[in-house]
């Protein structure tokens, strides 16, 4: 996958309030979906994991970074997102093996989570660094075809693209640490997971075009692109 060339115009600098701000909240929110993800969650027939609840805000803040600040911010805030999540992960796993006070009596408990949870990390970075490129990368691509028009056009092909990308991934690598055993039950929390990922992101379209007018006009160094 080719990297499109900066633009001049069309980006902002990413030496302002704004960009750590999305930055920090993208991270959290990728971080709290993970921990979430390590519980398998079915309604009726319906499979799915707790990741559900936040975890398509992250591609919401993923287009903002994209179309507000270009392809190498939304890919730092990717690789950020990417090493704090490992951390998290390693500082779990120390904690695992520090001894345990004598009135703890979760040891077995919080083993059971954090084994799950690093299966997860592995889903989850290997998805979110698969979804979140793809992602970012559709977005500047038609964005250097299409300039400021068609802003829905960069949202939903991106969101199409980049969910289903991740939810292959990530789906096909967590599936055994929250249970899921049988063929059929893969085929529906994959399904399920990219449906409901692409809806969120489309019911929140409008919500996602204000955000991005709104950091637009309140970026000084953002340049309509032409």
């Amino acid at each position: 996958m080719s990297i499109p060339e900066p633009e001049h115009r069309g980006t902002a600098s990413v030496g302002s309030a704004y960009y750590p701000m999305f930055v920090a909240v993208f991270t959290a929110l990728v971080i709290i979906s993970n921990v979430t993800a390590t519980k398998g969650v079915a309604f009726g027939p319906i499979i799915t994991d707790g990741g559900f609840i936040v975890f398509p805000l992250t591609y919401v803040i993923g287009d903002v970074l994209s179309e507000v600040y270009g392809f190498k911010a939304a890919r730092r805030a990717i690789l950020l997102g990417f090493a704090m999540n490992a951390l998290a992960a390693l500082a779990f796993w120390v904690t695992v093996y520090l001894p345990a006070a004598d009135f703890y009596t979760n040891q077995e408990h919080f083993e059971n989570v954090v084994g799950a949870y690093t299966q997860l990390i592995v889903a989850g970075l290997a998805g979110f660094l698969v979804g979140q490129t793809i992602n970012a990368w559709v977005v500047v691509a038609i964005k250097q075809r299409t300039k400021e028009k068609h802003l829905w056009a960069r949202l939903i092909g991106s969101t199409f693209a980049g969910q289903l990308g991740d939810t292959l991934v990530f789906c096909a690598i967590a599936a055994g640490a929250i249970g899921i055993s049988t063929f059929g039950d893969f085929v529906t929390y994959t399904a399920l997971g990219w449906f409901y990922k692409t809806a969120v992101e489309v019911i929140m379209l409008p919500v996602t075009y204000r955000v991005i007018a709104f950091v637009k006009r309140s970026e000084p160094t953002y340049q309509v692109a032409v």
